[in-house]
This record gives structure tokens, sequence and C-alpha cells, in this order.
């Protein structure tokens, strides 16, 4: 594939773009702030747009109609999808556009008390943002179908890896090993986000896969892991009702959900093989590169 454009340059993205972007003969994309900009590793992209979702330079519309893959990772807003809002047209009428990608949430699915839930199963998103989510996959479909262009949807568990993990919040001393019983949680290391991105475009896959570990676990459990690592006592753990009282509500709407996600489909249709399958060889490979140290 000749050119990428990425819109939202985020953790997830630019570490797509770290370790898959010499695939391209050019990558650009988009921040939402100039300082943002400043912070993105020399010479991984061509071009830098600044687009908050208020305006759609002209500029962004001319990259777009030139891309042969786009990933989008931006977030809807209030009024819904920003790119869409934007740059609908210029997606549609692309004439190289060959795969779209879609960076997307398990949130979608709301709370199933702990149960197992794959893509066959009926998002009922309990919070606003996972609804907003929602309403944005189901926008990409419609343009995908309307303009025949395949369209993936990446449903993505608790992202980390360098910078932002159990390890770093130990050192920091951030860390609260909070207890709900019953709560599940998948998580998903951003090299295996980086491989399933890859994966999606370099197919043009088309339909929705979740990209989660295979091991759902306790909130807390990669805490207690971490501190194993890092040879220290685990935090103390606070009872839910206790911890909750000063919970932002986007703390508390993750709490209010649990479920178990598989990743099936992600291994059996895009191929992936996962390098981090739980969060303890992905703890264990950031120990090694010195994550947790100071």
């Amino acid at each position: 594939m000749a050119n990428l454009f990425c819109f939202g340059l985020g953790y997830s993205a630019t570490h797509y773009v770290a370790r898959y972007g010499a695939r391209f003969l050019r990558v650009a994309g988009t921040v939402r702030t100039a300082a943002k900009a400043a912070t993105l590793p020399a010479g991984a992209v061509s071009k830098v747009f600044v687009f908050d979702g208020t305006r759609a330079p002209g500029e962004i519309a001319a990259e777009v109609r030139a891309a042969q893959a786009l990933l989008v990772s931006a977030p809807p807003d209030e009024s819904g999808d920003p790119v869409l809002r934007h740059f609908a047209d210029a997606i549609a009428a692309a004439p190289n556009l060959a795969a779209i990608v879609y960076l997307s949430t398990v949130g979608v699915y709301g709370d199933h008390q702990g149960e197992w839930v794959d893509e066959t199963t009926p998002p009922a998103p309990v919070s606003e943002r996972s609804r907003a989510r929602l309403a944005a996959e189901a926008a990409w479909v419609a343009l995908g179908s309307r303009a025949e262009k395949a369209v993936a949807i990446l449903r993505l568990a608790g992202i980390y890896g360098p910078g932002r993990n159990a390890l770093t919040q130990l050192r920091r001393g951030s860390a609260r090993r909070v207890v709900k019983g019953g709560q599940y949680f998948n998580r998903i290391h951003v090299t295996d986000i980086a491989q399933a991105i890859d994966a999606a475009l370099q197919k043009s896959a088309n339909g929705t896969f979740n990209v989660a570990d295979d091991l759902p676990t306790a909130p807390g459990a990669p805490l207690a892991y971490a501190a194993m690592l890092l040879k220290k006592p685990p935090p103390p753990e606070i009872p839910f009702a206790e911890a909750a009282k000063s919970m932002s509500p986007m703390a508390l709407s993750f709490y209010g959900e649990s479920k178990r996600v598989r990743n099936d489909r992600l291994i059996r249709e895009l191929g992936v093989t996962l390098r981090f399958p739980t969060f303890r060889e992905g703890l264990q490979a950031l120990r090694e590169s010195g994550e947790g140290k100071g």
C-alpha cells in the first residue's frame, strides 16, 4: 500500500506507525493540537495536520483522496463522529482507498455480569461514551457499504504498553487495587493492537473483530503481578464500596461492567498470533525493557 492516512495519531496509532510505517511510501495524519504534533517521533510521519473536529482544512481532504489505507482512532464528540462529519465525501470518493480500520472499544458490549462475549453478542452499551462509539461504528459501516470500501471495526480491550502499565503505576505511586467480586476485564498490549491493525489493513478486512488478550481477570491482578516483578509488596486491597466514594464518573462506569471477551475471530480470520497473550508476558517484557525503574 502506498499512502496511509491516520485520523488521530494517539497512543495506539503512533505505535502502529512506528512498527509498520515502513510498509507505506507516505504516512500522514492528524492530531488535536500543535503541541501534540511536536511530541511525535521525528520522521515517523511525513505530514501532520491539526484537526480538532471544528474545522476541516482542505489539505486533509486532499490527503484522504490520495490514500490507499485509512486508520481512524479519533473518538466521537457530542455531535457524533468528527471525521465523518467533515470528510465523509472525500473518503467515499477516494479512488484507490482499499482498507479502512476504525478503532473502537469492547465497552460497546456493556455489562454481562462476567459472562463471555464475542462479535455475535448484541451490543448493549451502558455509558454515554460507549453508546457514542457504537453509533460511530454504525456510521463507518454504513459509509463502507455505500462507497463499497472495506471497513474493519477493531474493538479494543484495556490498552497497556510502554509508559502505560501497572509497573509505571506502582513506580509513580498512583496504583489502587480495587476489589469488586465477580469483576472481569480483558487487556491488550499496544504491540498486539499494532499487529491487528496491520493484518486488517493488509487483508482489506471487512467486519468486526475483538482485539483482546486470552486471560480476562480481576482488574487488580496486573498490579499484584507487577509488584511481584518489582519485588515489592502489592498495594493494599480496597473494597469497591469504599473506593467508589472518590472515583470519577468514568472510573465508576468501568466498574459497572463485567465481561470476558473472546478473541477467536481475530486469530482465525486475521491470522494474528498474540505476542502477549496475557498480561503476565506483557508485563514481564516491559520489566525487562526497564519499565518500573526509578
